[in-house]
């Protein structure tokens, strides 16, 4: 049996699990779309940790269970005969294809950047009124910025190089420190926003995940943080008794393991 014949059969019983779950267990068959939502997401970013943790292992069980909701909500929608499975899949498909001129039609070589532009240009073509319109409103704020840039650049809004994107984050962190003298809480806001927006578009300039890049700094400082804790209560000293040059002596142990 080839390996892809093996995985067709494992999706068909994926599918086929999914009926009789649907059908007998009382929990799966109260689900609807909207109560999976939350769910989906926590399977995200469950499966983000995943990613950033290096661990193929819980990847693998991660994507099932993305898996499984993608397969769920087709199940869901095939009841009220809005989609099914297959629709899904023909969707995504016929879309890629559409998409990758380049492969599928013209056989062009293009770089990476052309084929992003492209991307964006064909969007439009299907009737997208604006290039933003792909930008989920619920994103979080720092993978929306991101997103934003990304799109806007496919069309060619975009800097020149990369020193002009760091003379911006210079400027903006001058326009914050101004604000801080004036003591302005909404332009102090406003002017932070800014900062932030600003060094998110310089991650993407040195090819950095900007989210990414916080949450491994999350982990680091958790795990670090969670040394001193632990040191603390090996000496009987609890982290709110120390000074602040005692606990920097545990940090720097921290660091060193």
């Amino acid at each position: 049996m080839t390996n892809r014949r093996k995985q067709i059969l494992a999706f068909e019983r994926l599918l086929d699990i999914m009926d009789e779950l649907r059908e007998k267990c009382p929990w799966d068959k109260k689900q609807t779309l909207e109560s999976l939502r939350t769910l989906t997401i926590e399977e995200t970013y469950e499966l983000a940790d995943s990613i950033l943790d290096n661990n193929f292992n819980e990847i693998k069980g991660e994507l099932g269970d993305l898996m499984l909701h993608i397969v769920f909500y087709s199940k869901i929608a095939s009841e009220t005969n809005n989609f099914d499975i297959g629709d899904v899949l023909n969707t995504i498909c016929d879309k890629l294809i559409n998409r990758h001129p380049h492969i599928y039609a013209d056989k062009a070589e293009l770089d990476e950047d052309q084929v992003k532009k492209n991307w964006e240009k064909i969007k439009l073509k299907e009737g997208k009124k604006s290039v933003l319109e792909g930008v989920p409103s619920s994103l979080p704020p720092l993978v929306k910025a991101m997103r934003i840039q990304e799109k806007v650049s496919g069309i060619g809004f975009d800097w020149d190089n990369i020193d002009q994107v760091f003379e911006k984050v210079e400027e903006e962190l001058l326009e914050l420190k101004k604000e801080i003298v004036n003591n302005d809480f909404e332009n102090i806001e406003a002017e932070f926003g800014d900062v932030l927006f600003s060094l998110v578009n310089y991650a993407r300039y040195i090819k950095i995940n900007p989210e990414n890049a916080l949450s491994r700094t999350n982990k680091k400082f958790i795990k670090r943080f969670q040394y001193l804790e632990n040191r603390s209560r090996m000496i009987k000293k609890s982290l709110s008794e120390m000074s602040l040059s005692e606990m920097n002596i545990l940090w720097d142990e921290a660091k060193d393991q």
